[in-house]
């Protein structure tokens, strides 16, 4: 099942264990199985401390098996096979049932261990979802960590007949106590903080109590990871309010042009800046919304949604930007019941069904290229009269036997019951309505910078970005701005990195001369 690289690297990882590990398999005479008894076999190979044993289709799903310590009732399973993307699940799981201790602070395992109450995990994941493992391993490690918490990773592929019932069409969805509990990307913390509303309560009181930071940079994504670095090496008190670190590099599943990276992936590249701005002295408080910002006393205040109020002498805005709505009737309705916004994560979903892509842009034909390789039939829908892509994405658009374009196109409404069946739009030259019967829906058709909650206290520009100079000055002294939240050009990452970097060094020359 595993080739000889990726079973000696197996082999490496598994001698960190320390107690034995009991893996249980419910299998049958299918091929799915066949698979899973091959990796389980592989599995006991690469270590001494792997104990596999099997049932005939015992367990509610097969195949599936359970991973836990010798000796305890197993609380993680893997219903269809974990590889893909979620093979690091798997290691992951097999590594801290074996005793290796997980990589997360000691206050959040405490939080963990005092959960009160039983919580049973399904998340359901298709193996090519980047974003699927964040929420799986998350769910392993709180199942590994109490014992009233149990987990199930569900392959999409494998038990299609339960994403039909469950009327699932994004991934990763996740269901609790059989209620529907989330989609999309959700960290560790943020799941806790769902699930354990006076941890939340704690972690608000405890920001308020924190001294006026030097600077305070608000958001995690590459312009406030950057700043953050540049202040620290400063040696001034510097602090993160970050609604969700990494910010939309999170949602990106490949990134080819950060130089001297020749190529990553978006969950990859934020891990490694928030490692990057932990090499500092620099407070990160995470998972706070920023929701007010105000001079007060010679301060700036800024409001969390939290309740909380921070204070610092200079602020860095890097809030970023999140994905344009079309704000047609029936999309807000059937979103992740047809509606999607990620082709990586959800487009193996749509299967040899029929989908839209909304844009015209780089990222929709990327998308539509994509997705052409996945689903029956791909209808690419633009406003505007061509389209705007590079024209080697053109290219490769137009040589692909199963994709439809239309310019000049309005998307008018998302139809359906209780998921999507078909999409209506009007000729912008003809002024005829007319419609297309499909499945799925994929919006690509750019961003909108997260300042709402700066109108009034900043300049912005029609389009909502914060108005900068050339040192990232805002219309407030003291307050500064990078990023995609920004009116500069060419939303890059490596152009929000520089940006934050420059912000960064205006606050301090800001507080030099103040």
């Amino acid at each position: 099942m595993l080739d000889t690289n990726t079973q000696a690297q197996l082999s490496a990882y598994l001698q960190r264990i320390s107690q034995p590990v009991e893996l249980v398999a419910s299998l049958d005479d299918t091929p799915a199985s066949a698979e899973m008894r091959a990796l389980l076999q592989d599995i006991a190979a690469a270590s001494p401390l792997m104990k596999i044993s099997e049932t005939q289709g015992v367990a509610h799903r097969t195949p599936s098996f359970s991973v836990g310590a010798a000796g305890e009732t197993p609380r993680v399973r893997f219903a269809g096979l974990p590889m893909g993307h979620e093979f690091t699940s798997l290691v992951l799981a097999l590594l801290q049932a074996g005793g290796y201790p997980p990589k997360v602070d000691a206050a959040v395992l405490e939080q963990i261990r005092a959960l009160e109450g039983d919580f049973e995990f399904e998340v359901y994941v298709s193996l090519t979802c980047h974003n699927c493992p964040d929420v799986v391993q998350a769910l392993n490690l709180m199942a590994i960590q109490n014992s009233r918490i149990k987990a199930t990773m569900i392959e999409g592929g494998t038990f299609q007949d339960e994403i039909k019932a469950r009327e699932i069409m994004g991934v990763p969805t996740v269901f609790l106590n059989g209620t529907m509990f989330g989609n999309g990307r959700m960290t560790l913390e943020e799941i806790l903080a769902r699930i354990d509303t006076s941890g939340a309560e704690r972690e608000a009181k405890k920001i308020a109590e924190k001294d006026p930071f030097d600077v305070l940079i608000v958001g995690g994504g590459p312009a406030g990871a950057a700043a953050a670095v540049y202040a620290a090496r400063k040696g001034i008190r510097t602090g993160v309010a970050s609604e969700r670190f990494g910010g939309q590099v999170l949602d990106t599943l490949g990134i080819e042009n950060f130089i001297s990276v020749k190529e990553t992936e978006g969950p990859k590249f934020a891990l490694a800046l928030e490692e990057h701005v932990r090499n500092y002295d620099v407070d990160i408080m995470n998972l706070q919304r920023a929701k007010a910002l105000k001079p007060v006393a010679g301060l700036f205040e800024v409001e969390l949604a939290s309740g909380a109020i921070v204070k610092s002498k200079s602020v860095v805005i890097s809030t970023g930007a999140r994905w344009r709505n079309i704000n047609v009737p029936g999309e807000k309705e059937f979103k992740n019941k047809g509606v999607a916004y990620c082709p990586h994560c959800d487009g193996p979903l749509f299967k040899g069904k029929r989908v839209a892509v909304i844009g015209g842009g780089n990222s929709g034909v990327e998308a539509a290229i994509d997705l052409a390789g996945i689903v029956a039939h791909v209808t690419l829908i633009e406003f505007d009269t061509r389209l705007r892509a590079d024209e080697v994405l053109q290219r490769k658009l137009r040589s692909l036997p199963n994709v439809t374009v239309l310019v000049n196109a309005q998307t008018t409404a998302i139809t359906g019951d209780q998921k999507v069946s078909a999409l209506t739009y009007s000729d912008r030259a003809s002024g005829e309505e007319k419609r297309v019967e499909l499945e799925g829906v994929f919006v690509q058709i750019g961003l909108v910078p997260n300042t709402e909650w700066l109108k009034g206290t900043l300049e912005l520009s029609r389009h909502g970005e914060i108005i900068v100079d050339a040192k990232g000055q805002t219309s407030v002294p003291g307050v500064f701005a990078a990023g995609d939240a920004t009116t500069v050009p060419f939303k890059q990452i490596i152009i929000a990195a520089g940006d934050g970097a420059k912000a960064a060094l205006g606050a301090f020359e800001h507080l030099m001369r103040s």
